[in-house]
């Protein structure tokens, strides 16, 4: 009974929560801007609602339900040109599991990318999700047994969902290794990942933002990020269930682009408005501008999930 009453109620908190995410519903909080060394991030709260948390009931993160082994992923089949731009994912746990796109998978035959958002019901059958190979040169006749690794970096996630083109996203991954100087017996993206000199830096800022996080308040349902004299990216989400399920794998991500191509931070709040007004001030603008430069994903025909990229 009172399992129930709790599903109840957290559908109730769904149905009052607006379809669309704007300054109507959000506010960005300025005055709690938190920076380490090359990353800024100012986090986004929802509007009122008596100060309680926004709730996406029974949906939970990749990283999440991987962590719990209630997801298993697998190689659709054998033939590069046939499976690699897709995966098998088999959901045996009681909730929905969101995927993003920027997703990386390590391991299988090739690393990869999930390219487009999605999420996948609780279902006895496989299911099947879109990637892409972050990993060129590599098809390996074994299958090594995949790991979630987190979101790529912004600069990549753009230039995936901007073009859903395999041979753009080799190419960016391309660049990015050879501007940071890794090398890698494959071109894989996630080679700078493993590379010491880098390890301890990332290690402390992650550390940094998860503590200033984990003392904030539990209602931040998004955030934007600032490196230098410009905005690299914002994620906002319907739910701070969600939100915080995605927290670690995003700043995994935007903490690699700060170090490796950002510098101090000395962006002017102004600059960071006029990033923000074509996103957040209307439902009118907000869809027409992020089909150009971000990316919107609906769910049960409510707004999700809004990511805005470096312009």
């Amino acid at each position: 009974m009172l399992k129930k009453l709790i599903t109840l109620i957290f559908l109730f908190i769904y149905k009052i929560v607006p379809a669309q995410l704007t300054y109507q519903t959000l506010y960005v909080d300025y005055d709690s801007a938190w920076t380490y060394k090359n990353l800024k991030i100012i986090p986004i709260r929802p509007k009122g609602f008596g100060g309680q948390a926004r709730v996406v009931p029974g949906v939970v993160s990749l990283s999440q339900a991987v962590a719990k082994g209630s997801v298993v992923i697998s190689e659709r089949g054998t033939a590069a040109t046939e499976n690699v731009h897709w995966l098998r994912i088999n959901n045996n746990g009681s909730e929905s599991v969101y995927i993003g796109s920027g997703e990386i998978i390590l391991g299988g035959r090739q690393d990869r990318m999930v390219s487009r958002d999605t999420v996948l019901p609780p279902s006895p059958k496989d299911q099947y999700i879109n990637v892409m190979c972050v990993e060129e040169g590599r098809w390996s006749d074994k299958e090594k047994k995949f790991q979630y690794n987190n979101y790529a970096d912004p600069a990549l996630r753009k230039v995936l969902d901007q073009s859903k083109n395999q041979v753009l996203v080799w190419k960016e991954v391309f660049s990015q290794l050879e501007r940071n100087g890794t090398k890698a017996p494959t071109i894989a993206y996630l080679a700078h990942r493993s590379d010491k000199k880098y390890t301890p830096e990332q290690d402390a800022y992650l550390r940094y933002f998860t503590e200033k996080f984990r003392n904030s308040d539990s209602t931040i349902t998004g955030f934007v990020c600032m490196s230098g004299d410009k905005v690299i990216g914002c994620d906002i989400y319907a739910g701070n269930n969600l939100f915080y399920g995605e927290l670690q794998p995003l700043l995994h991500g935007y903490i690699e682009e700060a170090i490796a191509f950002g510098s101090t931070p000395v962006i002017k709040d102004e600059k960071v408005k006029e990033y923000l007004n074509p996103i957040l001030t209307s439902e009118a603008t907000q869809e027409a501008y992020l089909k150009k430069n971000g990316k919107m994903y609906k769910y049960k025909e409510k707004v999700v999930h809004i990511t805005g990229y470096a312009q």
